[in-house]
């Protein structure tokens, strides 16, 4: 019986890297630097040497070793090969294959918001759960959804990116993406403050934002819980898309469980309730009763996620 395996969390600037028990206990966490110069050729020949390394230093055998999971900042087909990630100046690239080589252990690769979605539903918010979707509400809007405990990666490794779906028709702003009306353009810790820039170019109601030079997604959220009434306006639009989206997701997915994280849902609990309103509102009945949580694993969603997808290879 292997007792050990790594779960690898590949960043723009950073890897994050935990050897794991086969039971989910942490062993250990650390990180290495991500080195994308020479369009990002070190980056795999480095993870191999930190796995190895820890290897030694614990003195555990390769037998030992269930395998390494790996989620990627990019698009990863079913046979863990992606067509490009462009953070890591990466080109096609079979991460599973390379990795093997260069480790000697069995390799596991996914897009790293779906294996965040994996994280949580093992040992995050949405524990107990076999179908489930996160969404990550941050500089842009990410997400994963797991169906059957399996990640939906889809045919082009596309499945899961929620934040661009697209919620507005009337939108004449485009989205970092080309298209116009993305979820992530108003649900997004930028497409809030967008939202609130928008509010008070629109009017002259009195508003403690105002004041603000560069007002943030948490500037709003503790307006809104200070009572201002713009900013309620504003929380209340947020919601009124999210929610939606939700809605809609849970018609093709049917999860036990939608998970919330990502720096805007720092907010909190009135997060919840606010989208919750509206997911209720929109939502078919079979799905009006899903529940929706906050994420609970923050930044070790990923190395999480990446060591459950090794064990249920």
């Amino acid at each position: 019986m292997t007792a050990w395996c790594f779960g690898i969390d590949l960043g723009g600037t950073s890897v994050k890297c935990a050897l794991f028990q086969t039971d989910g206990t942490v062993e250990e966490k650390w990180e290495i630097k991500t080195r994308v110069e020479n369009e990002g050729k070190e980056i795999l020949p480095d993870i191999a040497k930190t796995i190895l390394a820890k290897m030694e230093e614990k003195k555990i055998a390769k037998e030992d070793v269930a395998g390494v999971g790996i989620g990627i900042p990019g698009p990863v087909d079913e046979n863990g090969e992606i067509a490009c990630a462009v953070n890591l100046h990466w080109g096609r690239k079979n991460i599973e294959k390379e990795l093997a080589e260069l480790t000697g252990l069995v390799v596991k690769a996914g897009n790293d918001a779906n294996v965040a979605a994996l994280g949580e539903m093992w040992k995050g918010g949405g524990q107990g759960s076999k179908n489930l979707i996160l969404v990550t509400l941050g500089t842009g809007v990410g997400g994963g959804i797991i169906v059957n405990e399996k990640m939906v990666t889809g045919a082009h490794g596309a499945g899961g990116e929620i934040g661009h779906a697209s919620v507005e028709m009337e939108e004449e702003e485009a989205c970092n993406c080309g298209n116009k009306g993305c979820l992530e353009q108003y649900a997004s810790a930028t497409g809030i403050a967008r939202l609130a820039r928008r509010a008070m170019a629109s009017g002259q109601e009195e508003s403690i934002l105002r004041s603000m030079e560069n007002v943030t997604a948490k500037d709003v959220f503790d307006a809104y819980k200070d009572g201002d009434a713009l900013a309620a306006k504003v929380v209340d639009q947020f919601a009124r898309y999210l929610g939606n989206a939700l809605a809609i997701f849970s018609c093709v997915a049917d999860p036990d469980v939608i998970v919330i994280g990502g720096g805007v849902s720092k907010a909190g609990q009135v997060l919840i309730d606010c989208v919750e309103k509206y997911f209720r509102q929109y939502a078919f009945t079979a799905c009006k009763d899903t529940k929706i949580k906050l994420a609970t694993l923050g930044n070790d969603a990923g190395i999480y996620g990446a060591a459950k997808l090794i064990l249920s290879k």
